[in-house]
């Protein structure tokens, strides 16, 4: 007999038919009805023992926890809750579950203790569902690039450059603690190292996605990247994923189309293909949300914020338009904002990306030509000489989603750039040919895929929205 899931029990409504079903015991209560969870669904499954013909040694071993295999009759369930139960004809416990040392008990937990048990956190309803809704959303960026006729292309993890240009960049080294040897001058020799020069964990894959796209058209990456930056907030990991597409020929008009329709699009399909998950994690959205001082409660829900992005039109409004509407708002003239808006050049926070699509535009806001100055060198400079064709999206709740830009595809331009931050051209002499044999104008954007689950399944933490999350301090698991 084939073995079902808990997903295809609870949706069937073929009845009277025998099963076989393996999971995870959520609850055992008055000896006879076992809540089980496989991990294919939020829903569990009832499953109901004959407790006075079931050996008294097998029900104690029937706990939160345990592992079991049940082959029954799936029949029309005559309580609350469910439409479907298994009669129970044979019951094997696969493994045993000790109900004094199982952490995860049928209560409610603390975030930060599940943290603390991330090995055993996804058997709770918050994380299996944040989990599934993960995947397809892992899914649908694949999906929505590979339907588009992108190229997949694995980025270096390990990398001699520093994209971001901002040095908070992981050391790969073979050198033994305090014995690396010294040239000279009396600095690391890194000539004597593994790779013969200085390397990194990559903060970025953007430079060599670049280097494809200018041979494939179009790239994408999606893979793991490193920061590290000492910020232990809700908004920060050590180690993340980034889904980075490049476009040849794309200006930034085309970029600001993809960064909207890929969106849109990955977005649209958790709504169909995650519904029970997203009505639950809504539930819990919404009981969150009324914990909160009524100033900081999100006026939408999170399936409403979810359909909010994937149903209207992402208003495109200049850095400078955006200043002006900030320096004259309500908020910063009443000094409401912690960080006020006095003069162009500023850098935007969240708190003023949040008022532009919340409160200003009451859509998704993309916002384009920023000051070249808090901006990265690689991207293209406006003929002002003040701006460079960069773009932000902004969400509701988060503000900045997405970053990207048209890149500079001038080489005399680029070097000077370069030059005016101290970046060594010998060491990006490679990204500098694509200057010189063949240029062309190309744009592309940076979305952290945490950032984006986070915004799907409405969680406070983005430590909740990875397995095993890795920041200052801690490397569990």
């Amino acid at each position: 007999m084939q073995r079902s899931s808990v997903l295809d029990l609870a949706t069937t409504k073929e009845f009277d038919q025998k099963v076989t079903v393996k999971g995870w015991v959520r609850t055992f209560r008055s000896n006879r009805f076992i809540a089980l969870n496989d991990g294919s669904t939020i829903k569990n499954i009832q499953c109901v023992i004959d407790f006075e013909n079931t050996a008294e040694e097998t029900l104690k071993r029937i706990t939160t926890g345990a592992c079991v295999s049940i082959v029954g009759t799936l029949v029309e369930s005559q309580g609350k809750g469910q439409t479907s139960e298994i009669q129970v004809d044979e019951l094997e416990i696969l493994g045993d579950s000790n109900p004094d040392e199982y952490p995860i008990q049928p209560k409610k937990h603390s975030f930060e203790f599940l943290r603390e048990n991330a090995h055993l956190r996804v058997r709770t309803n918050t994380f299996s569902a944040v989990m599934r809704v993960r995947s397809k959303l892992s899914f649908a960026v694949h999906k929505y690039f590979q339907e588009n006729d992108f190229n997949y292309v694995n980025t270096p993890i390990i990398t001699g450059s520093d994209a971001e240009g901002a040095g908070e960049m992981f050391k790969v080294t073979n050198f033994e603690a305090n014995k690396a040897p010294k040239d000279e001058e009396g600095n690391v020799d890194f000539k004597q190292d593994f790779f013969g020069k200085e390397t990194n964990l990559t903060v970025s894959g953007q430079l060599e996605a670049e280097t494809y796209a200018m041979s494939l058209g179009k790239v994408y990456t999606f893979g793991p990247t490193f920061r590290a930056e000492n910020s232990n907030t809700t908004r920060h990991l050590s180690e993340f994923w980034m889904i980075e597409p490049e476009v040849a020929f794309m200006d930034l008009e085309g970029n600001m189309d993809l960064s909207e329709d890929f969106i849109k699009s990955v977005i649209n399909y958790i709504l169909e293909n995650c519904k029970d998950d997203l009505e639950f994690l809504d539930q819990r959205f919404a009981q969150e949300e009324k914990g909160k001082p009524q100033l900081q409660r999100s006026e939408l829900g999170l399936i409403e914020k979810l359909k909010f992005v994937a149903e209207n039109d992402f208003k495109r409004v200049s850095y400078t338009e955006a200043i002006e509407i900030l320096r004259n708002c309500k908020p910063n003239k009443k000094k409401k904002f912690q960080f006020p808006i006095n003069e162009w050049g500023a850098d935007l926070q969240s708190e003023h990306e949040r008022f532009l699509v919340e409160k200003h535009f009451k859509c998704p806001v993309i916002l384009f030509d920023y000051p070249a100055n808090i901006k990265a060198f690689y991207m293209r400079l406006n003929d002002d000489g003040k701006t460079v064709r960069a773009m932000d999206v902004l969400f509701p709740g988060i503000g900045e989603i997405v970053g990207g830009a048209q890149r500079e595809e001038r080489y005399d331009v680029l070097i000077e750039k370069m030059k005016a931050i101290n970046i060594d051209e010998k060491e990006l002499w490679w990204y500098l040919d694509l200057r010189k044999f063949g240029t062309a104008v190309h744009s592309g954007f940076g979305l952290g895929f945490e950032r984006l689950v986070q915004f799907a399944t409405g969680m406070g933490n983005i430590r909740d929205v990875i397995p095993f999350p890795r920041t200052p301090q801690n490397a569990e698991f």
